[in-house]
């Protein structure tokens, strides 16, 4: 059934930068689909959706080191996934590892994952999920207990049981997550990989071996400790989803929890994490 979405223009100066946060911040509140602009961006978001307090929650809007001005529209009723098939392309990551939808032919890579093209943040093109998904792929997960959190489109999850991962619990606050996940759950045949529709305090007394926290800065501030201590000792926390201008704050947080850095990962304004707890 045809779908009815809301479009909002941005016009935004510095327009690279400030895009690229733009998109970060509106993907966390339902917006599911961009279109760069060479003067911004648009961005679509079903009109069920949408309330204008939404807005209250981003930042980069009443940041003085950025000019945005939007307008919005209602946009006729279409089939929208047609739409996102027709800009969604296969991605390849660290050679091995190819991002497609169900109706691309098969590249023959080692890790497949196909994604149904509902959100550009959940298709590994944005630069925090690459970085996430190229640790993944130099990691051995086999037999090992997995948390994704804020887990989008499950993309990171499907890597994990792919990579031998015998457990992996997908949690997401936004219920479109979650269902979008269980549909690509189904397409790549998951039998290992439980999705949950809820916040971090689903956890509780679990412990995993490897937690994958793909969300953003402030999320992260407030519930590094609980994943630190959903943890086995000598357990791994890959975070992402922040800018790195962010890492020295996340960073003493994690110290002061005793977990030690091993690495960090930057591409354009993002940064990457990967911490062991001893």
């Amino acid at each position: 059934m045809p779908t009815t979405y809301r479009v909002f223009s941005f016009k935004v100066f510095p327009v690279k930068s400030g895009s690229e946060i733009l998109i970060a911040e509106l993907s966390q509140i339902g917006f599911d689909s961009f279109e760069e602009k060479h003067d911004g961006i648009d961005a679509y978001i079903v009109e069920a959706n949408f309330q204008t307090q939404l807005f209250d929650s981003i930042g980069i809007l009443s940041s003085s080191d950025f000019k945005i001005n939007y307008s919005s529209k209602i946009l006729e009723n279409k089939n929208w996934n047609e739409i996102w098939e027709s800009n969604f392309e296969p991605i390849i990551i660290n050679k091995n590892c190819c991002v497609r939808a169900d109706f691309h032919s098969p590249l023959n890579l080692k890790y497949e994952i196909i994604i149904t093209p509902k959100m550009s943040f959940g298709t590994g093109h944005h630069e925090t999920t690459s970085m996430v998904i190229s640790y993944i792929l130099k990691l051995d997960l086999n037999n090992l207990k997995v948390l994704d959190v804020g887990c989008g489109t499950g993309i990171l999850s499907i890597l994990s049981e792919k990579k031998g991962a015998n457990l992996v619990d997908a949690i997401d606050i936004e219920k479109w997550c979650y269902e979008n996940t269980l549909e690509n759950l189904r397409l790549n045949k998951c039998k290992f990989i439980n999705a949950y529709h809820g916040n971090i305090d689903f956890v509780n007394q679990r412990k995993y071996d490897i937690i994958l926290a793909n969300i953003n800065k402030n999320v992260i501030m407030r519930e590094i400790s609980i994943y630190t201590n959903a943890l086995f000792t000598g357990g791994q926390l890959i975070m992402s989803g922040f800018y790195d201008n962010d890492f020295n704050d996340i960073n003493d947080k994690a110290k002061s929890l005793k977990l030690n850095f091993i690495s960090k990962k930057k591409k354009n304004l993002w940064t990457a994490i990967h911490y062991l707890k001893s």
